[in-house]
């Protein structure tokens, strides 16, 4: 499988009056064509920085790419021109938004919106691109197209403006789709919905699914492959299964272990990760979970652990897997 997105080494930091915010801290990950790879973390872990500086969407200033590059199709983004990068927004790359009810422009008709990226990106008349507005309404699911197609956002409930914004992002067929939290403000019947309905375009299109989520049951159900980051570093990649089952960073074990399982009996507490996350004002010279890790080390206090490779498709960034640490992580 060829890589249709190689982010590599990607530094990203905002200047604020308190000082310079480094969100995102050296983080690499690759994308193939029609995979899902899911990215992982809590609140202000550099998720949707990632996701956004991909489609270059950060407003510079106070937005810095520090350095780094972000590979699509073999071309760096963070070289591309803002012209470049209009022909690629909502054509070769699309974004699904966390909340449909402020990315849709609430006085401009539903149809007419998905109208805009079709006529801005096809050579066709205004009639064919109503057709192909239509025709993606029905697509993803909303029943009576036709009349929909002439209704504002308000007028639809949370799920169905959900399925616009998939159907605003599919228009234009793009290679990538990038979706941030897209099921969050959603009643699990709907998410279930909306997930099914992800999984079924991505089979007909092969578009390759970039998932911002911290729902660890969206991802067991989406994903490929996962990415879980940590104060705007990634501390484990694997695949789905063999994260789920062993994972090798303290981190994503404590992310397991803090949601219910069916297996659990039902009087066993949920574990918490005690602590919170460092100021990435001024982020700590070693590993960034040292803190909160109760395996932790001299060593993790003052050098951070490189990404390294530790079972066949599993990566994790800890001291626990040097062959001098006193303690392993289970496998």
């Amino acid at each position: 499988m060829s890589n249709i997105l190689e982010v590599e080494d990607l530094h990203v930091s905002f200047h604020t009056y308190a000082g310079e915010v480094k969100a995102v801290r050296g983080v690499h990950f690759t994308i193939g064509q029609g995979e899902t790879v899911a990215i992982v973390g809590e609140s202000g872990c550099g998720k949707s920085v990632t996701a956004k500086s991909v489609m270059r969407l950060l407003p510079s200033p106070p937005a810095q790419y520090k350095q780094g590059s972000v590979k699509f199709q073999g071309n760096n983004l963070l070289d591309a021109t803002e012209k470049d990068m209009r022909r690629i927004r909502g054509n070769q790359i699309s974004m699904i938004f966390q909340d449909p009810m402020t990315s849709l422009n609430p006085t401009s008709k539903i149809g007419k919106q998905i109208m805009e990226a079709i006529l801005k990106h096809h050579d066709i008349s205004k009639k064919a691109a109503a057709e192909k507005a239509v025709e993606m309404l029905k697509l993803v699911g909303i029943p009576q197209a036709d009349k929909r197609f002439y209704q504002y956002p308000h007028e639809f409930s949370g799920g169905m403006r959900q399925r616009a914004m998939i159907a605003m992002a599919l228009a234009c067929s793009p290679r990538l789709l990038i979706a941030d939290e897209p099921t969050t403000a959603l009643d699990v019947t709907i998410q279930a919905q909306i997930l099914e309905l992800m999984k079924d375009i991505q089979k007909d299109m092969g578009t390759a699914i970039m998932l911002i989520t911290h729902d660890l049951g969206v991802v067991a159900e989406m994903a490929d492959r996962v990415v879980v980051m940590y104060a705007g570093q990634v501390v484990e990649s694997g695949t789905v299964k063999e994260l789920f089952a062993h994972p090798q960073h303290p981190y994503t074990m404590g992310l397991l272990n803090s949601i219910p399982r069916l297996d659990m009996d039902k009087n066993q507490p949920l574990s918490p990760i005690i602590g919170t996350p460092p100021d990435l004002i001024d982020p700590p010279e070693g590993c960034p979970f040292y803190a909160r890790c109760q395996y932790a080390m001299r060593i993790c206090k003052h050098h951070d652990p490189d990404l390294e490779k530790v079972k066949t498709n599993q990566w994790a960034a800890c001291w626990l897997h040097h062959p001098m640490a006193h303690k392993r992580v289970s496998s």
